[in-house]
């Protein structure tokens, strides 16, 4: 111990040594030296603690992320179906529980209650297969999904028909797999799968819905020169309503401002994902950031931020998530999707095992990393989630037919885990071949 704390003291000196002479002049000559150097040594510790506390606070998230139990399982359905996609409502009505709206292999809609996962009701069946369900921003009762029919309905939950009380309707070779609304419900968006040469991004005005029930709404402009393969996924911006963007098998990322007047000045960036995609969002402070998960588990993140810059816009090009990220045990298998935490300013990525175990994946710059996984939950293929950041919640959906409500620390008040279910889905992923080579605007 005497000799580290002697080499400790000659390390200091020869640190220290070079600037001990200039301290002490300053020292001497000025009337007010010694607070000056007490407030930069203060500053300096605040600077420290600051970022010591935001470190803390990204950690207290993931720990709070790996600690999510089960909280509630659904009532088992008369008629078992795969839990293609979930979203929940906004706004609840005064005294009332948010909503659950899950689109379902069997080709119907069903709600619950989303404090207890009760079935209150469900739509269409037989109708087309279903793609998305998203309700409304700024109405907690309207719910839409697009169909393979070629148009996009919205029910009245509250109604207690089952007639939906808008239709957009497509043109008569349109098969929609994709759609969204945008943030301020003024416009509904789908996308198609290709038919013959043709693919298209179609747009309705959305407004006066509630004003015209049972009324059919025809297209105000396609989109179709920007993509040459199916649009699977189709994603507005969460707070501007005129940009949208859309993913493709063609292996194309575009960013669109639909306030533009064609489709040439509205394209703003084209991405290249190398591959098919399958999931999209956006992420990043104002949520300038865009990114893609691919049909063979790689992940794409850019930043629309540097588009009038010299830098890449590339943050992050993993090609195979599965090889990247290291999951005991159980391994990874395939990526759900993604959600960006606002209070942590991080985006997290959903993953899986086949026997129903939930990876979450914290992302950064230098790559991906394991954050937890959720066991004891489902029993197959997760294949759909949706994140709730108000009671930092997750609602996740499977191929055993079940739904469950993921909150940090909860003790499940519920039925017993059901065994693995065996059900053929009328709908199944989408994989085409892919050219690289296509013209991009790529940076």
């Amino acid at each position: 111990d005497v000799i580290a704390g002697f080499l400790y003291a000659i390390l200091i000196l020869v640190l220290f040594h070079p600037v001990v002479d200039l301290i002490d002049n300053f020292n001497l000559t000025y009337k007010y030296a010694p607070f000056i150097i007490i407030t930069l040594l203060g500053f300096h510790l605040l600077q420290v603690a600051g970022e010591a506390g935001e470190m803390t606070a990204v950690e207290k998230v993931e720990q709070q992320l790996a600690g999510l139990r089960i909280a509630r399982r659904c009532l088992p359905s008369e008629e078992p179906t795969y839990l293609l996609d979930i979203h929940t409502s906004r706004a609840a009505q005064p005294g009332g529980s948010p909503l659950v709206a899950v689109s379902c292999s069997n080709e119907s809609l069903r709600v619950f209650d989303r404090d207890t996962l009760r079935f209150l009701r469900e739509y269409g069946g037989r109708g087309g297969v279903l793609a998305g369900v998203r309700f409304a921003h700024s109405s907690d009762s309207l719910v839409f999904s697009a169909c393979s029919q070629g148009t996009v309905k919205c029910w009245d939950v509250r109604s207690a028909t089952q007639k939906p009380v808008q239709v957009f309707s497509g043109y008569p070779s349109n098969v929609f797999i994709s759609f969204d609304v945008s943030c301020s419900d003024l416009i509904v968006c789908a996308g198609t799968e290709k038919v013959e040469k043709d693919t298209f991004l179609v747009f309705w005005d959305a407004r006066g819905i509630t004003d015209c029930a049972s009324a059919t709404k025809e297209p105000l402009g396609v989109y179709s020169e920007s993509h040459n393969d199916d649009i699977t996924k189709i994603c507005f911006h969460p707070v501007e309503p005129n940009l949208v963007v859309s993913g493709s098998t063609d292996g194309l990322v575009n960013v669109f401002d639909i306030n533009k007047d064609n489709e040439d000045d509205a394209l703003i960036a084209t991405c290249n994902s190398d591959s098919s995609v399958s999931s999209l969002g956006w992420a990043g402070e104002d949520y300038k950031q865009v990114y893609c998960m691919t049909h063979d588990e790689g992940f794409c993140w850019w930043d629309m931020a540097q588009l009038d810059t010299e830098e890449p816009i590339t943050l992050l090009h993993v090609l195979d998530v599965r090889e990247s990220v290291c999951a005991e045990h159980h391994g990874l298998h395939y990526l759900v999707g993604g959600f960006y935490h606002e209070k942590a300013e991080k985006l997290f990525l959903i993953g899986g095992t086949s026997t129903g175990d939930i990876h979450l994946i914290s992302c950064s710059t230098e790559g991906l990393s394991l954050v937890g996984t959720l066991c004891g939950g489902h029993s197959a293929t997760v294949r759909s989630f949706c994140w709730s950041p108000s009671d930092e919640s997750l609602l996740t959906g499977g191929e055993d037919a079940q739904l469950l409500l993921w909150k940090p620390g909860a003790v499940e008040r519920s039925l017993t885990k059901k065994a693995s279910l065996k059900i053929s889905s009328s709908v199944q992923k989408r994989v085409r071949v892919h050219n690289t080579s296509l013209k991009s605007r790529k940076k």
